[in-house]
């Protein structure tokens, strides 16, 4: 007697079938979507970690740095939305506040809208950041620094700025953007003393290649977004250039720390999946 599991299907049937497992799949997809573009976008993730910096002075140790970086104001991201990040980060009493870069996406107005919003950041060891590629294709990086300075950052153009505490110094360094500006590391680390303490910003995370030859004890990037979308056991799917080997999170590269922030914003597509946006806090030891 036959199977009648292995008779062969009408093509009707074959056809009802196919449609019904595409219809599943766009449906998935555009759940999918919705998802990333209405939650995870919005999700703020908080990452907490220590951070050993050989050497670090003794008045130092115990100091929490709150990172940010990639808001990308202006792409499906409005001054309102900084908001809740604005009240995450002061909820935390950061010692220090570092941003590395792209608070613009294409235009600067948001950013002036967003100036006393970040105003309200308070840190009493200083608040500092760099510019981003986005900073420069947005054609007025001047006007960028203006309002990054408006809102009460250093922003550390290949220079370094020393932190006094207890009597001790830590040094806070920055370099331009590699796409448009013109990185000076050398710059920004001249006249610090050889056993200095050194925390650098750094847009792009794969100049930590450069980085590690020189006397820098940790670098802070962003940049990649982390690839904001990701699949699991897959990984990203793409990220930038300068941004392909340390996509997030931290890596050790020779004797130097890096640690990638994946933003807050997002950029192309105003969707994350896998992916949230991060506030990192840092402390110190």
């Amino acid at each position: 007697m036959s199977d009648p599991s292995l008779a062969p299907i009408s093509r009707k049937t074959f056809l009802h079938k196919v449609s019904k497992w595409a219809g599943g799949l766009i449906g998935l997809g555009i759940a999918t979507g919705v998802y990333g573009h209405v939650w995870e976008r919005k999700a703020l993730d908080i990452v907490r970690l220590s951070i050993t910096i050989p050497g670090l002075p003794e008045s130092f140790k115990g100091t929490k740095l709150i990172h940010f970086s990639d808001v990308h104001l202006g792409h499906y991201f409005e001054p309102k939305e900084m908001e809740p990040v604005i009240a995450a980060i002061q909820s935390e009493k950061p010692d220090l506040i570092c941003f590395t870069g792209d608070i613009v996406d294409e235009v600067t107005r948001p950013l002036f809208a967003a100036v006393p919003l970040f105003n309200q950041l308070l840190a009493p060891l200083g608040k500092f950041a760099v510019l981003g590629n986005h900073d420069y294709r947005a054609g007025e990086q001047q006007k960028v620094r203006d309002g990054l300075i408006a809102s009460g950052f250093e922003v550390l153009d290949n220079r370094h700025v020393v932190v006094h505490k207890g009597g001790q110094q830590l040094y806070m360094a920055g370099v331009d953007d590699i796409f448009y500006g013109v990185p000076d590391l050398s710059r920004a680390l001249e006249n610090i003393p050889p056993k200095g303490s050194v925390i650098l910003l750094a847009h792009e995370p794969d100049f930590a290649d450069i980085a590690s030859e020189h006397p820098v004890h940790l670098q802070l990037s962003g940049h990649s977004h982390g690839g904001q979308v990701r699949l699991p056991f897959i990984g990203h799917l793409m990220t930038p250039q300068y941004g392909r080997k340390y996509v997030q999170g931290l890596y050790r590269v020779g004797g130097m720390a890096v640690y990638t922030n994946r933003g807050l914003g997002t950029t192309i597509l105003p969707v994350r999946l896998f992916c949230r946006p991060e506030l990192t806090v840092l402390t110190l030891q």
